[in-house]
């Protein structure tokens, strides 16, 4: 058995009540089920651009019971209301849920577990039946903290919610897989923001899974920055589901751990739901970053808006999949999906998969990916007004992923975003950033 499995193994035998609410055997069959079909190797399709050859030789202790202390100043410009969670265990002292309105629960889902309501925790019940979802299967045996937002009828959060994931360097490598899960009725609305930071350099690895349910004429702004270790290996997965006029607008910023990999999976189930996911993806040293979208047009006159950048330098590696579906029966649907890629390093590689499926009819739908190099002229018209060629890269390689930031409609989380990239270009093309 591959080490990394054996740790996970290990992990469940570890967990502090995996018995509790009645999550026993599905825990036991996730894990089964995991132990037995083993990890994908290349030639399976989702995982053909990102091997898992020396993950699988690794292994992970279970993060510690407690939150480890880290440096507060990690959180700087982090405001409340905000849940914090430390290698994998929720941090109340640095946790502050002020300003929350009648009708909002923000919790960790330790505090779900211990009130002893099935009904409260069943979205852990889920289960994953394809080989290539290991690690949403190692979640599902191991989860037993995360994050879980209900929002009633109507309820509009006056400012974002800001959940703080933070890795930090112990003794020995850890492992962690938190659930998180969002629920919004009819007309709700909600600001979110979720920050994944390193504390000091580690080589440990998280594993995350989040759903979002969207009711009727609800609207979900959600931003995700993934800034994490150099050495650390993340994975993220994303399931959300649109119910009739519901609206989901999101922007992705990947820019840290040496392998990371998100997927995006949504479905829009009601009629008149609308998507819009953007993003960037930043590859630096020998960082690996791995992104898939599954969009899943299942009702009528839905539509999405899928605006993707993608940078590579050093010799690091960028993946992109974009998949839609457009479902029989789901006429009407408007989907676009762009990706566009940039080359900084002859020893980069960028491989983008687009893909569209229709199975309906009166749809409109268009794809396309590039991959290229910066202008010449415009460098050299840069350097020629005395710009030194990294700061000429760095503007050109902005503004090039500006675009997909316009989507942040909060100006505030927009200028946010746009620091946080452009310290991470200056670091990658300064070459401060190390292998």
């Amino acid at each position: 058995m591959a080490a990394l499995l054996e740790s996970f193994r290990q992990g469940f035998d570890a967990l502090r009540a995996p018995e509790a609410q009645e999550l026993g055997p599905g825990r036991r069959a996730a894990l089964d089920a995991l132990l037995a079909d083993g990890l994908p190797g290349p030639r399976e399709e989702a995982w053909k651009y990102t091997p898992l050859r020396a993950l699988e030789r690794r292994g992970f202790a279970p993060a510690d019971a407690t939150a480890p202390a880290f440096d507060a100043g990690v959180l700087e410009g982090i405001p409340a209301p905000r849940l914090v969670f430390a290698n994998g265990r929720f941090d109340a002292a640095h946790s502050d849920l002020a300003g929350l309105p009648a009708g909002a629960s923000v919790e960790a889902l330790s505090q779900v577990l211990e009130r002893g309501e099935p009904r409260d925790a069943n979205f852990l019940l889920r289960r994953y039946e394809r080989r290539d979802e290991v690690f949403a299967r190692a979640n599902a045996a191991l989860a037993e903290e995360g994050a879980v937002v209900r929002l009633d009828a109507g309820v509009r959060l006056p400012a974002p919610l800001h959940l703080v994931f933070v890795g930090v360097a112990q003794e020995g490598d850890r492992a962690w897989h938190l659930r998180h899960f969002i629920d919004l009725r009819e007309g709700a609305a909600l600001d979110i923001v979720e920050h994944q930071l390193g504390a000091g350099e580690h080589a440990n690895l998280s594993n995350d899974v989040l759903h979002l349910h969207a009711g009727k004429g609800a609207v979900v702004r959600h931003a995700r920055v993934q800034a994490d270790s150099a050495r650390a290996s993340r994975f993220a997965r994303t399931d959300a589901v649109l119910a009739r006029d519901a609206q989901y607008r999101r922007f992705d910023l990947e820019l840290g751990a040496a392998l990371s990999r998100h997927e995006l999976n949504v479905r829009l189930e009601g009629d008149g739901a609308r998507l819009t996911a953007n993003g960037v993806l930043l590859g630096s040293g020998r960082r690996h970053v791995d992104t898939r979208l599954g969009i899943d047009h299942v009702a009528r006159d839905t539509a999405c808006d899928l605006l993707w950048r993608g940078i590579a330098d050093g010799r690091s590696r960028v993946v992109f999949h974009g998949g839609i579906n457009i479902r029989p029966g789901a006429d009407g649907t408007d989907a676009n999906l762009s990706n566009k890629n940039l080359l900084l390093s002859a020893d980069a590689e960028i491989d983008t998969q687009p893909v569209l499926v229709i199975d309906a009819d009166e749809v409109k739908a268009a794809h396309g990916a590039t991959v290229g190099q910066l202008d010449a002229n415009a460098v050299f018209y840069l350097r020629s007004r005395g710009v030194p060629l990294p700061d000429a890269q760095r503007l050109l390689t902005v503004a090039f992923c500006r675009e997909p930031l316009l989507a942040m409609v909060d100006d505030g989380l927009r200028q946010l975003l746009l620091a946080r990239l452009d310290a991470a270009l200056a670091a990658a093309l300064d070459g401060e950033v190390q292998a």
